[in-house]
């Protein structure tokens, strides 16, 4: 059960908050000190909210609600949430070790902006659309519905809880839907902010519940329940691929959202300067713990040395450290895990024959001594088959590859089981365009890195993903389309039941 020196989360399961005999500690990884602790929910804890977003959903209380009326309870959320973002980023640099300026910007920041998007949506969507008359076979016009699918899972992972739960919430939420949500255990407090806030602005009981617990149970048990209708997953490509096979029992809805090794193509006419400070900033921002960040930098040999030898005395001037200093550049990896894991792929680079430019180890002080720390890390000599360009390693280290040509390059991109996203670099338009159009990946950005724009789709090719999220398209990944006939032919001897009845129907006396 819970302490006391600390803040304890229920769970949020049917418009009430439940406390269980289990709980979960939330480390600081800056610190490892317990800043809360949470309520553990187990399979029983996820039946029950189930069952009452079920009884939401076929009460009609929100899908049968009119779309403005639930346009206009979002848009209180979205306010609400843009009114507490201060609070919300402290707490989500407390359980991820973001540091508060990218709290502050991206992971809460922008989580608002996108749901603020998602309440204009869900004003604005065409859940109706008339049809043009036929006359062929009959006369008969159809309205094509789009109607709410029913009860949403989500299963959200550690690195941006609050943004990419709203990549759930949002368009289920707006389409009508009622939605599970099973953050991971290690942050789960941001997510259980946004429930009391939906809470308090109107949104009715049951239509969210948020059940914190562990992915081998609960989450499995959402991602297989016969009673969701559908599933959306944001993680490695590994589990996707079991939530996949779980979801397959009663064929249900999936979108996932996975792996990434996201190439950046450096080319021989680019703005070095900028593209330096692009390449530390696409591969490093929370310490290398995005999906798609770019973690294969792919140079030209006529720029290669100028750019790495720039490249590292730019990394000298980050600052690693206090994650709640404003000035802090780079804060720890998510949990020890994390650490031992990417220290390992470290280890693996070196042991295949890349070689350390920069960093490589844990950072050295007394502030260093606990928490979970990896220095920012630069590998040269990096070929394509090695473990540390073919893997997602989902730390700081970023693998510099050569190439000779611009066909060398693309295929050193593309050469991956991966597909989320990509970059090229480079002075000439045309020419960035045309190589964009050769990378096989959801998003390329030309002259930029993690720009994700909520008024466009996201995911990726390959084993990156299934479906997209985002963009005014979101929402049909959370309907069901129904085609309404209407027959406008009137008498029987209009119709074509003579293709089974032959014989003409006697007439009454």
């Amino acid at each position: 059960m819970a302490t006391t020196s600390v803040k304890h989360y229920p769970l949020y399961i049917g418009g009430e908050t439940v406390d269980t005999d289990g709980s979960f500690e939330i480390v600081n990884p800056a610190t490892e000190e317990v800043v809360a602790t949470t309520a553990k929910g187990e399979v029983e804890h996820l039946e029950a909210a189930v069952k009452a977003a079920r009884a939401a959903f076929e009460s009609g209380v929100w899908s049968r609600k009119d779309p403005a009326e639930r346009a206009q309870v979002l848009q209180a959320i979205a306010a609400r949430l843009g009114e507490q973002v201060g609070e919300l980023a402290e707490l989500e640099t407390l359980q991820n070790g973001a540091t508060l300026r990218q709290t502050n910007g991206f992971h809460v920041g922008m989580a608002v902006g996108h749901f603020a998007y998602f309440a204009e949506v869900a004003g604005s969507y065409s859940f109706e659309t008339p049809q043009p008359t036929t006359v062929y076979p009959t006369l008969s016009q159809s309205v094509l519905r789009k109607e709410a699918i029913g009860v949403c899972g989500g299963i959200i992972p550690w690195n941006f809880p609050l943004l990419l739960a709203v990549w759930k919430l949002g368009p289920a939420l707006a389409a009508g839907n009622s939605i599970v949500i099973k953050p991971d255990e290690k942050t789960p407090l941001t997510v259980l902010e946004f429930a009391r806030i939906a809470e308090e602005c109107g949104l009715p009981a049951g239509v969210l519940s948020i059940v914190t617990g562990e992915g081998e149970t609960v989450g499995a048990r959402l991602a297989a329940h016969p009673d969701v209708d559908k599933i959306a997953f944001t993680g490695s490509t590994a589990v996707g691929r079991e939530v996949m096979k779980l979801a397959s029992d009663n064929v249900k809805r999936v979108t996932l959202e996975l792996g990434g090794k996201s190439p950046v193509v450096i080319l021989d006419d680019a703005d070095i300067d900028t593209a330096v400070d692009a390449a530390l900033f696409g591969c490093w921002m929370y310490s290398g713990q995005a999906c798609e960040s770019g973690t294969r930098l792919l140079l030209p040999d006529a720029l290669h040395d100028e750019f790495v030898a720039k490249m590292v005395e730019r990394a000298k001037t980050l600052k690693v450290g206090d994650t709640m200093d404003f000035d802090t550049d780079l804060g720890p990896v998510a949990s020890a895990e994390q650490k031992e894991r990417i220290l390992g792929y470290i280890e693996k680079g070196k042991a295949e024959g890349a070689t350390v430019a920069f960093g490589g180890g844990v950072p050295q002080g007394p502030e260093f001594e606990r928490g979970f720390w990896i220095e920012p890390t630069i590998f040269t000599d990096v070929t394509n088959d090695m473990t540390i360009a073919q893997e997602e390693i989902f730390g700081p280290v970023l693998s510099v590859i050569r190439y000779s040509d611009v066909d060398d390059a693309v295929r050193i991109a593309n050469d991956t089981i991966y597909g989320l996203a990509a970059a090229v670099w480079t002075s000439d338009n045309e020419r960035g365009l045309e190589v964009a159009g050769r990378l096989r990946a959801g998003t390329v950005w030309i002259n930029d890195a993690h720009m994700v724009n909520c008024a466009l789709p996201f995911g990726g090719y390959k084993q990156s993903g299934l479906g997209r999220e985002l963009g005014p398209d979101a929402l049909d990944a959370y309907l069901e389309v129904k085609n309404v006939h209407l027959d406008l032919s009137g008498r029987r001897d209009r119709r074509v039941y003579d293709l089974l009845l032959s014989t003409p129907a006697e007439k009454k006396a």
